[in-house]
């Protein structure tokens, strides 16, 4: 990990200062300060409008009743491929036009995402459910949200499953 934040913080900046310099001298300073803000104003607009498009999937797929996986990966690759877009520097501009690509989302989904989490089937061939660092997210950890007690408005557990007591009631 120290290695990984060792390439992120001082390794990345400085090899976008590298080509930034040698564009520069390519094309000259005003050129590209010129593109440096044209692929910022870019990486803003596409921001806005993949971001609107995802956000309406996400959306579709929980009044659906669905869990959105795909929906909320691709919500993350965007956001980040955005943020690299609206950060100056050419090296990050390749990447987050390429997180922003529908296309290229879905080969990283594919590819990369089972890299990263641990998916599993329910036992009756259900819908997936995620682990990441012990953290379950799907349809099961959906239901087990749901199969909770009850608790009222001061905090209290209300034991609703006891019967001849009126839901939300507790016995003294």
């Amino acid at each position: 990990m120290p290695l990984l934040l060792l390439l992120l913080f001082i390794l990345v900046p400085i090899a976008e200062l590298w080509v930034i310099i040698q564009v520069g001298q390519a094309i000259g300073v005003l050129p590209t300060i010129a593109l440096l803000i044209f692929d910022s104003i870019l990486g803003a607009w596409l921001l806005r409008h993949q971001g609107r498009a995802a956000w309406r999937r996400f959306r579709a797929t929980l009044q659906a009743g669905g869990v959105p996986a795909r929906e909320t990966a691709d919500g993350v690759l965007i956001v980040l491929g955005g943020t690299l877009l609206l950060t100056p520097g050419f090296l990050s501009d390749i990447v987050g036009i390429v997180l922003l690509l529908p296309p290229t989302r879905a080969l990283l989904r594919r590819f990369v995402a089972p890299r990263l989490f641990k998916a599993g089937a329910s036992a009756v061939g259900g819908p997936a459910v995620w682990t990441v660092r012990g953290a379950t997210w799907g349809a099961r950890a959906h239901r087990a949200t749901r199969e909770r007690r009850d608790y009222d408005v001061d905090g209290t557990a209300v034991d609703t499953d006891q019967p001849g007591l009126p839901p939300h009631e507790e016995s003294h």
